[in-house]
């Protein structure tokens, strides 16, 4: 019972140490979260406006339509439910410093960028959506459905209201490219530089090519619409990042508060280093160990214990 008490007092300290370390970056990026947010709100409301210009007819030629066997309505639901649980599982990852001990990222940081990409690569969606209109290949946007148009709006009220969620679920016109494929990929790249499980970075990345294939065999948008969606939300991460300022390495700045400063030589070791190799003594291991924390770079686990053998002369 006294181990089980104190090890919730760590968690309670941590969890409030954490918790007023992200309100003082809140407290400074507010702003950026909220026009992420708000415009997450534009982007729902452009694609309920092109439903009132989409107009339904025969489904297009499409080579994946041909590839993959149509899942039909009863199994419509798997695409929906992976996109759910890829979104839920990387919601919960941004918020894991306030329990766990390894804490690589400021969440209110990693939450900012996510936003900023998300946003970028929305704006080019709207633009190419109510370039070209498309007849929707899904199951309520076809001809005979009721839901395939929607009649003049009776107010405005009605228009910005979006018919949440009932309008987003049974959207049409809003083809090119994939929304679903937006979120899926910025999570996925996301999670591939500041995650440190080397196996989660894999599973995302194959995730998300299970989730365009889900996307195409349920019908929900064509082909072209995940395959502009792959390399179109890439390109926008690469080219954002460039303009956003780099996130803090958490555990650089807490190792360079507990290493001493020294003057080093060109070489980038202390005087005390060069002589203790100069005399055949090898540095000590934890020396190499604090050094290493101190590079500013996330290693992965998968990785981390052979750094550590190496460090240590294994």
């Amino acid at each position: 019972m006294f181990y089980i008490g104190r090890e919730a007092s760590k968690l309670w300290k941590r969890f409030c140490s954490e918790v007023t370390t992200e309100i003082n970056l809140l407290a400074e990026n507010w702003k950026y979260l909220l026009a992420g947010l708000f415009c997450q709100y534009l982007h729902g409301l452009a694609a309920h406006g092109v439903h009132y210009l989409h107009k339904p007819g025969p489904t297009l030629q499409d080579l994946g339509f041909f590839l993959l066997p149509e899942l039909g309505q009863d199994k419509a639901y798997l695409s929906e439910t992976l996109f759910t649980i890829i979104f839920v599982s990387f919601f919960l990852w941004t918020f894991h410093p306030f329990i766990l001990k390894n804490k690589k990222i400021y969440t209110v940081l990693i939450w900012c960028r996510v936003l900023s990409f998300l946003v970028a690569s929305q704006a080019l969606r709207i633009v190419t959506f109510y370039s070209t209109q498309l007849p929707g290949p899904n199951y309520h946007c076809r001809e005979g459905s009721e839901l395939a148009t929607l009649p003049p709006p009776r107010s405005v009220i009605e228009v910005l209201l979006i018919n949440f969620p009932h309008g987003v679920l049974y959207g049409c016109g809003d083809l090119i490219f994939s929304s679903h494929m937006i979120f899926t990929l910025v999570f996925v790249v996301t999670y591939q530089k500041y995650g440190t499980e080397r196996c989660i970075k894999q599973i995302g990345w194959l995730l998300a090519v299970i989730q365009s294939l889900l996307i195409i065999a349920s019908r929900k948008h064509y082909t072209v619409d995940v395959v502009v969606a792959w390399y179109t939300v890439n390109l926008v991460v690469f080219f954002v990042e460039k303009k956003l300022p780099e996130i803090p390495d958490r555990n650089s700045a807490a190792a360079a508060l507990l290493l001493p400063l020294s003057v080093k030589n060109k070489d980038g070791w202390t005087k005390e280093e060069n002589h203790k190799l100069s005399n055949g003594n090898s540095v000590d291991p934890t020396e190499w160990r604090q050094r290493s924390q101190s590079n500013g770079k996330n290693l992965e686990n998968g990785s981390a214990h052979h750094a550590d053998s190496a460090m240590n002369g294994a």
